[in-house]
């Protein structure tokens, strides 16, 4: 069974049986896995969804479940970028500063908000749906669904005049063009560091966790 938390409107169709939206908090999430005889809980979150994360682990240990995360590894800086480090998108929004500027906000609609209090700048916005404008007085909005690649990333930040770019290191390939874009031209990168999430057994690859499924350990991880 895949659990789609509903952050878009049309997932991706899988082969396997699907189910969209929350469980409840811990207790919830832990009478649907006693409920559904689960045997085995894989949490293939976003790394920025510490919530998730924790009520999953929380959930599993309430229900007796062995528990694995899926884990992308982070992006590490390299020779030629620019980025600025912070800790959330409060300070994200302070670093941009008071100066206008033409600002790629490479975050998801969940956190958008918070840059309203910073509405003196242009935002260009990408999202997988088309959804309900937000409250940002100056933006564009493109609607495309990754992975992206390095001749389209310099075209749009190109396109767009942009001068600075905000994202969370969510890690992966499909989302990386956007870094290596920024590094040809120079452009500094505000990088959202991922939140804390409390230790769990982990894995880097879909062969890692099908492994463990077939033998309860994890090999070479």
């Amino acid at each position: 069974m895949l659990s789609y938390a509903g952050r878009t409107d049309h997932p991706r169709a899988q082969a396997i049986p699907m189910r969209v939206g929350g469980f409840g908090g811990v207790e919830g999430l832990a009478d649907y896995l006693t409920r559904e005889g689960v045997t085995h809980l894989v949490d293939a979150t976003h790394p920025f969804a510490a919530r998730i994360s924790a009520n999953a682990i929380a959930a599993a240990e309430l229900a007796g479940v062995p528990l694995l995360a899926l884990t992308r590894p982070a992006w590490e800086q390299g020779p030629g970028d620019r980025w600025i480090h912070v800790a959330d998108t409060m300070e994200a929004v302070a670093v941009l500063g008071a100066e206008p500027k033409r600002v790629f906000l490479a975050l998801g609609r969940q956190t958008i908000g918070d840059f309203a209090y910073a509405a003196q700048h242009f935002y260009l916005l990408r999202f997988v749906d088309a959804a309900q404008p937000p409250a940002l007085p100056h933006h564009h909005l493109v609607v495309d669904r990754g992975p992206f690649t390095l001749a389209g990333e310099l075209a749009l930040l190109r396109e767009q005049r942009i001068a600075v770019i905000v994202a969370k290191n969510a890690g992966g390939a499909g989302a990386r063009a956007k870094l290596d874009a920024a590094r040809e031209l120079g452009l500094p990168v505000v990088m959202i560091d991922r939140p804390f999430i409390p230790l769990r057994p982990q894995a880097d690859s879909v062969a890692a966790v099908l492994d463990w499924l077939d033998h309860g350990v994890v090999r070479g991880v």
